[in-house]
């Protein structure tokens, strides 16, 4: 008799992920100067980054169950926030649970939340500032996180409710970070699904008070926010817009592809934006190229909104001798002699 079905849904999830990693692993390893095809390449080590809730234990779970019998190595990382009172305990009681499941390393890192961008910002910045530290403490090849397809419908919500365009419709990406580090395995698997198997194999599972917190904007989303939508549209909702995530995500990708060719094309020979050139270019994709231009002059890019590149694209296909555009960042927008001057001010 094979597993639940629930344990089977997120082993092979998992699977499918470390395949894709060992597979990157040995392309790398074999194009290295001192790689010899008589040396196997070290194994690579994958962390789960473990909260001590349902997803990210179950996560846990099928990456020690599925690991050793591909040869790689599997650590895990919790990161303890200090938000609430005991979080040191609790952290140190995930940090137990994963070593209980065979991870090894396993390193609970305590951060200091700043309040940057509000609390759930500031906690997801100084999250992934520890998880990239660990990774690079370790030597992991990716970090696992588990992220569900319910996640992923909250955060096209959350974009749609920001009105900053088709990349904030994407939602997550299944790879992201530096080198492609964070991989998402659950992203086509629901909320659901991570429980049961928790369930069913008997795992200690921490619910977090604040995923329950009216305070947090998630938190709202997830409480009040979707079960209103799936009352007025029915069932289906979460599934409509994690494949709404892909798809704009296909669709913000290409835009993202036109923007990069199309930038050397609308520079003269001393590196300055053309303002008739880029008048020329479609408004997505003009757009796209003044905010690498803005970010590429220092503009915090989750600072950069898309009211900010409205009122800079407005000097190009409004000029009426407006005066320059502050942007996030010290950095200042102005038109010059029909050039447009991006710089920090």
């Amino acid at each position: 008799m094979g597993p639940h079905p629930a344990v089977a849904a997120i082993r092979l999830a998992v699977r499918r992920v470390l395949h894709d990693l060992l597979t990157e692993h040995h392309g790398t390893t074999a194009a290295l100067p001192h790689a010899s095809s008589h040396e196997p390449p070290p194994p690579p080590l994958v962390l789960v980054a473990c909260s001590g809730g349902a997803d990210s234990m179950a996560l846990a779970s099928a990456l020690a169950f599925e690991s050793p019998k591909l040869g790689i190595r599997a650590g895990g990382v919790t990161v303890d926030h200090g938000l609430q009172p005991g979080s040191g305990v609790r952290a140190a009681e995930v940090v137990q649970r994963l070593r209980e499941l065979g991870l090894d390393p396993v390193d609970s890192v305590a951060v200091t939340v700043g309040r940057a961008g509000g609390p759930e910002a500031a906690a997801r910045d100084a999250r992934y500032a520890a998880l990239d530290t660990a990774a690079e403490r370790h030597g992991a090849t990716a970090v696992l996180l588990g992220h569900t397809r319910d996640d992923q419908a909250e955060t096209v919500l959350l974009g749609l409710a920001r009105g900053s365009g088709i990349r904030s419709l994407s939602g997550m990406a299944a790879v992201s970070g530096a080198g492609g580090r964070y991989r998402r395995p659950f992203l086509e698997l629901d909320r659901q699904t991570a429980r049961k198997a928790c369930m069913v194999q008997s795992l200690p599972v921490w619910d977090d008070p604040h995923n329950a917190d009216p305070a947090y904007t998630r938190s709202r989303l997830r409480h009040e926010g979707l079960p209103a939508l799936e009352k007025a549209l029915g069932k289906g909702v979460v599934e409509a817009l994690a494949r709404t995530a892909q798809l704009s995500r296909d669709d913000a990708d290409a835009l993202d592809s036109w923007a990069t060719q199309a930038e050397a094309t609308v520079r003269d020979a001393a590196g300055q934006l053309e303002c008739a050139k880029l008048h020329a270019l479609p408004p997505a994709v003009r757009r796209r190229v003044l905010r690498r231009a803005a970010v590429a002059a220092g503009a915090p890019a989750g600072s950069l909104f898309a009211r900010h590149l409205e009122e800079v694209d407005r000097l190009i296909t409004g000029w009426r001798g407006q005066g320059a555009i502050n942007l996030p960042g010290k950095v200042v927008a102005r038109r010059q002699g029909g050039r447009l001057v991006i710089r920090q001010g």
